[in-house]
């Protein structure tokens, strides 16, 4: 006999029930326990941010950038709930004192071992049917960037570390991860 869906649904209460320090996802109603992130992660995803909310403020724009943990209520419902690395929201609608409700504009994930089948597959999936307009997938082991134009699909592509790559949803950026760690 089949068991019922309800029995493998967990919904975001079950999430904040987790025990203090323990991060997670969920994705469909399905939870995603989450590691704490490496050295390289981290340097990563501080420079980014860094980088990105530099040119945010120089370019006098009014896009939002938020670093992990940050919510991301993706679907605004109780089964989706994601903490992306880097979240820029352009939309200040959406923000709220718990985080993001609904799709932010662009999200960049970085890939550990444990992770990879999730960013590159279910979360590709999931934010292209939100409509984020631009998701990273950086991948420190490979040195590889994935650039998802999930708006124009124009500019869709894998990139290195060593390339320069232009961001999508703004028309004159681009960022070299090799100039950054």
């Amino acid at each position: 006999m089949a068991a019922s869906l309800s029995q493998f649904t967990h919904t975001i209460d079950d999430i904040y029930a987790l025990p203090d320090g323990q991060r997670a996802e969920l994705i469909d109603g399905q939870i995603h326990l989450m590691a704490p992130p490496n050295t390289i992660h981290q340097k990563i995803s501080w420079k980014l941010h860094q980088t990105i909310g530099n040119y945010i403020d120089a370019a006098g724009g009014t896009c939002d950038i938020f670093a992990a943990p940050f919510a991301v209520f993706l679907n605004e419902d109780e089964y989706n709930y994601v903490e992306p690395d880097i979240s820029v929201i352009c939309d200040r609608n959406k923000i709220n004192d718990k985080g993001c409700l609904g799709a932010p504009d662009w999200i960049i994930e970085i890939v550990s071992p444990s992770t990879q089948r999730i960013d590159y597959g279910v979360k590709l999936f999931k934010y292209r049917t939100a409509n984020v307009r631009e998701y990273w997938i950086i991948n420190p082991i490979t040195r590889t960037v994935n650039v998802y134009d999930l708006e124009q699909n124009e500019k869709t592509c894998q990139y290195s570390f060593d390339d320069v790559i232009p961001v999508c949803i703004y028309e004159n950026f681009s960022i070299c991860i090799s100039d950054l760690i």
